[in-house]
């Protein structure tokens, strides 16, 4: 294996669009020969410049999402030519939010756009819409529309929130494929085989009111399905699975109050079995092979001493299980979702030759129980992932890779034997050097918990020697957490180029880390789960990282409470915060969204503790807030209840509303820079006088 890497580390040639790096060269870049571009907040705010690249099934395409300003486009090339221009696909009235290949040669186009829903009162929302396409943009179907035009108001909503699902592409079939119908009304949610050619649709099950996820196989046929339920002992998440008689049989009953699941991830490699996920029992979830007819789990495929298991990865192309065994297995590790574990040799070297080639370094990276305190070394490239995302057989195998981390803007290449490609840099104007370092730590929580979190130090070159100032960015969720791939939001690079030390803190009631951090943020909000980010604040110091002066608090949702919480705490850690579409009120928020028995069997109970607003005319500290005028999942009243109040109080409160901007992503760069704007401005003058 180590040959290997040495002859692609030696070979690594970087070819297209008049470019030819050798490994000499990479290095000569990563000087520091030229002064530091320090990324302004326009730069930040650009969509990718080409991101999204897939090959087609067959092998003879490939596609990617190109930026220009607002405006995305589709590109498609043929393989064998990539020299050649490619076939650019765009739309006018929508736009378009991600693309991938239905057939070899039909595309599927998801796109995006401000609706107004009008009623009693507009509600401004976003609406998402499913199309197919052909590989030349000719043809668009909006599959499963209505055939008739909608007159009423009522069908006219419905029209417009309607959007199906793909279950299933069916690769070997040409002319149809498996989608869900969904109108908006979980009522009317039914499965369908759908012809490409004819546009027409033929039901084969009828969904009722309960079924949730539906499971269906290369071959068409609906072989699993999730419930959502409720009984004496509450709401419950149910898996069934077909008989040999085609009845549904109950396999797997969890109460969503115990947060247990287990869910189907593939279909199995033997006959009659199926490849499951489960953390019933455990404090991460694993992977296991489940035989359906006996009932039984008969292998452990995958666990992780740290993470949660998420899924399989198979070279296969035509969506069917492998003949023995998958090549792979995924988890939710420390540098980003569905980390790869490469059970096939030959891949894991593919990927840690073109990490070498590329100059990332690997390191021992310590993982530490959160409760417990074991440790354990794990070799891992060192603070940026290396991923396979696509794969061609033959003669000579091509690979497609994708490159990113809190400092390495996203990058794309394509491997072909011991030839690489550098496919596109998604964020070209971004001067690597000025995002400084990041890393994955642990620090102490106040009663003993190993809290994991994210760092990423200012560049010294840029910035001189530390302490910085420092923001603590919680973020949302609660039951959420961070990653290290490059930060689309802009929100770390901005920071970090603007010489800011940067604390990710993976609190307790963090999802992903294990039961024991998870469960220790129940009832705790404002309390225990905000110690954690305070204790991360005096981490800081205590690593002459931070200057106890300025050390600032900025979330957004959850992260956007966070701050909220701050400003109430009289614990003197911060000189100021910001609060993005922030929760204020805790039970009003849950009250509008827990009349789901599902949320108030699980999350409901936990959220306890303080409710900023009703501390809001006695803020410790000065606070920025903004919230966008679209935003459906925190209400913007939860920002303007606090405001008010503060106001009212003579607090130093200063108050912004995002026009046409939801609960994020920015619809167009304008917006993503409005935003940047408020925060820059406001650390760099703001903050209490002066800046942080």
């Amino acid at each position: 294996m180590q040959s290997y890497l040495n002859k692609l580390a030696r070979l690594l040639a970087v070819a297209g669009a008049g470019l030819a790096v050798c490994p000499a060269t990479l290095m000569a870049q990563a000087a520091p020969a030229a002064p530091i571009r320090v990324p302004t907040v326009e730069t930040l705010a650009q969509f990718p410049g080409m991101t999204g690249f897939q090959i087609s099934p067959d092998g003879k395409h490939m596609i990617a999402l190109q930026s220009q300003g607002d405006n995305r486009t589709i590109l498609v090339w043929k393989l064998a030519d990539l020299a050649a221009k490619p076939t650019v696909i765009g739309a006018s009235n929508m736009q378009i939010s991600s693309v991938s290949f239905l057939k070899n040669d039909m595309l599927q186009v998801n796109m995006t756009q401000p609706y107004d829903l009008r009623g009693d009162e507009t509600l401004k929302v976003f609406i998402n819409k499913l199309y197919f396409t052909d590989l030349e943009g000719k043809n668009w179907i909006e599959p499963m529309a209505a055939t008739e035009i909608p007159r009423s108001e009522i069908a006219k909503k419905a029209a417009a929130l309607a959007n199906p699902t793909v279950l299933n592409r069916l690769l070997s079939d040409p002319e149809n494929v498996i989608v869900v119908s969904d109108s908006g009304n979980a009522s009317n949610r039914d499965v369908y085989r759908y012809n490409l050619r004819s546009n027409k649709a033929q039901r084969i099950m009828r969904l009722s009111e309960s079924d949730s996820n539906v499971f269906v196989n290369s071959k068409g046929v609906v072989w699993a399905k999730s419930r959502l339920n409720t009984d004496g002992q509450g709401a419950f998440v149910a898996l069934d699975f077909r008989n040999k008689d085609g009845d549904w049989e109950e396999h797997f009953r969890n109460y969503v109050k115990n947060r247990d699941v287990v869910d189907v991830i593939a279909v199995g490699t033997k006959p009659g079995t199926a490849i499951i996920s489960s953390n019933v029992g455990r404090e991460f979830a694993g992977l296991y092979e489940y035989d359906i007819a006996s009932r039984k789990t008969t292998a452990t495929l995958f666990e992780h001493k740290y993470f949660d298991a998420t899924g399989v990865r198979s070279l296969r192309t035509d969506d069917s299980p492998p003949d023995d065994a998958y090549d792979g297995y995924t988890y939710n590790g420390h540098l980003g979702r569905d980390t790869q574990h490469w059970v096939n040799e030959k891949l894991d070297s593919v990927v840690r030759g073109v990490g070498q080639a590329l100059g990332i370094k690997e390191i021992n990276q310590e993982f530490v129980g959160v409760a417990s305190g074991e440790r354990a070394a794990v070799r891992s490239f060192d603070g940026v992932s290396v991923r396979l995302t696509g794969y061609v057989g033959g003669e000579t195998p091509t690979y497609l890779i994708r490159v990113s981390g809190l400092t390495y803007p996203t990058e794309h290449y394509l491997l072909r034997g011991q030839s690489i490609q550098l496919l596109a840099k998604e964020r070209p104007d971004i001067d690597k050097r000025a995002l400084g370092t990041a890393r994955f730590v642990y620090y102490k929580a106040r009663d003993g918990l190993n809290i994991p979190a994210y760092l990423t130090v200012p560049n010294p070159q840029l910035c001189g020697a530390g302490p910085y100032a420092a923001v603590v960015h919680p973020h949302g969720g609660p039951w959420g957490r961070d990653y290290m791939d490059y930060d689309t939001s802009g929100w770390v690079p901005l920071l970090v180029s603007q010489c800011r030390v940067v604390l990710q803190p993976q609190f307790r009631g963090s999802a992903d880390w294990g039961r024991t951090l998870w469960y220790a943020g129940d009832r705790e909000w404002g309390q225990k789960m905000q110690d954690d980010k305070d204790d991360g604040a005096k981490w800081l110091v205590s690593e002459k990282l931070a200057d106890p002066k300025r050390i600032a608090m900025f979330g957004f949702s959850y992260g956007g409470y966070s701050a909220f919480a701050a400003s109430v705490r009289p614990n003197g850690l911060y000189k100021c915060a910001i609060a993005g579409a922030g929760v204020s009120d805790i039970e009003r928020i849950w009250a509008k969204f827990f009349t789901n028995p599902y949320f108030q069997s699980a999350q409901e109970p936990t959220v306890r503790g303080l409710s900023p607003l009703s501390k809001a005319d006695k803020i410790e500290i000065p606070i920025m807030v903004y919230h966008g005028e679209r935003d459906q999942v925190v209400p913007i009243i939860q920002s303007e209840l606090f405001v008010n109040k503060a106001k009212a109080a003579g607090k130093p409160v200063e108050y912004h509303v995002l026009a046409d901007y939801a609960h994020g992503p920015a619809w167009t760069r304008k917006i993503m820079a409005d935003q940047l704007g408020l925060i820059s401005n406001y650390l760099g003058k703001g903050c209490g006088g002066g800046g942080l």
